[in-house]
């Protein structure tokens, strides 16, 4: 599964490394939303939790979905306007930037909640089609009251959730992102220059390199590739391709493939202390491994000790070849090492392997 993005034509100077305060602040919404998402922001997100005022705390939860559940565009307003827009170098500029967009983009992006859509397809315009009205009604229903609440005021009156959301942003500006930005700010220039010049000096694949190894670029087909667990296609077109780093981010890797829109990537800033996360691909070969029952007695083994296929064989009540086969599914995803001592060929659980496999997981889905 990936998103892939085409790049036929792409000039080096259409794609673009450039942070963005609103999609930080949105990705700060997300943290305090969800800081299970974030062990590493625990601290940052308790400090700011405890002096929250109690009313914008409450008008937090009204519209949590845009944040909590999904990543919205609408953090992301420059992509959705035509021209290549870039991202603006303060908050107010980029709220600015979010009134520029049409009745129309606003609300198709505000619903984004509701799954409702194909997201890279186009669609009957929501505000002048009762019957893909209809049908936003009744996914938002099936995702709770609060939410049927917000779509039938987003439908019935754009202009009011758009003046809502703008002072709300703003309060959350006051209340605790200007601080952090100015804090932030500083760390992911630094990052979008060091992109840039990577991209100047190297060229596009070894920037993608450079920003995750989840992103490859496939130049035979003109497409980067995006290792995620969903499927989605964009053009970069002439508007050229946008890549926003984050801090707060951390793990997501969010792909903006939008139909209409600017493809967009959403990166998290790197660590160099972190470890080269698995694909996709590779997670799921581990865990197929895995769920075989013979697969899982052999583990039992090789995890205390290092057996030959023929031990293995005999504890087991099988044939050499049959564990030979098993033995090849767990090598083949990584999970056992072989080694050879004298005349014998020993196989043992790679333990450290196997203790990432929940942490791997889940940065693989939330990626």
């Amino acid at each position: 599964m990936s998103v892939s993005i085409d790049v036929t034509g792409l000039r080096p100077e259409r794609v673009a490394f450039v942070p963005s305060p609103l999609a930080e602040l949105g990705m700060a919404l997300h943290a305090l939303s969800e800081p299970a998402h974030h062990p590493g922001l625990q601290g940052w997100a308790t400090g700011v939790t405890a002096r929250l005022d109690p009313h914008l705390a409450d008008r937090m939860c009204e519209a949590d979905f845009l944040w909590r559940t999904t990543f919205s565009d609408l953090f992301l307003p420059f992509a959705g306007l035509p021209g290549g827009a870039l991202p603006g170098a303060t908050l107010a500029e980029e709220l600015d930037l979010l009134d520029k967009l049409t009745d129309e983009q606003f609300v198709d992006a505000a619903l984004e909640f509701t799954c409702m859509s194909q997201y890279d397809t186009q669609i009957p315009d929501i505000l002048s089609n009762p019957e893909v009205r209809r049908r936003a009604l009744e996914t938002a229903s099936s995702r709770g009251p609060q939410q049927v609440r917000f779509t039938r005021r987003l439908l019935d009156d754009p202009p009011a959730v758009r003046a809502w959301l703008r002072r709300f942003l703003q309060d959350c500006d006051e209340a605790f992102f200007a601080e952090t930005w100015s804090r932030l700010s500083l760390q992911l220039a630094a990052d979008a220059r060091h992109k840039t010049d990577v991209l100047r000096r190297r060229g596009l694949a070894e920037a993608l390199a450079a920003v995750s190894p989840a992103l490859t670029l496939d130049k035979d087909a003109g497409r980067i590739v995006v290792d995620k667990v969903v499927e989605g296609r964009a053009a970069a077109g002439a508007d050229g391709l946008l890549l926003v780093p984050t801090s707060l981010g951390r793990p997501h890797l969010n792909v903006l493939h939008r139909y209409g829109w600017q493809p967009l990537l959403h990166y998290p800033v790197g660590s160099p202390e972190l470890s080269c996360p698995p694909s996709v691909e590779e997670l799921t070969l581990r865990m197929t491994a895995l769920s075989h029952p013979v697969r899982m007695r052999l583990c039992r083994h090789l995890a205390r000790s290092a057996y030959t296929t023929s031990d293995l064989a005999q504890v087991h009540g099988m044939t050499a070849p049959e564990i030979s086969r098993h033995l090849g599914v767990l090598k083949k995803a990584g999970l056992v090492t072989t080694r050879r001592r004298g005349r014998y060929v020993l196989h043992q659980l790679d333990v450290s392997m196997v203790a990432r496999l929940g942490s791997d997981f889940l940065e693989g889905i939330l990626r």
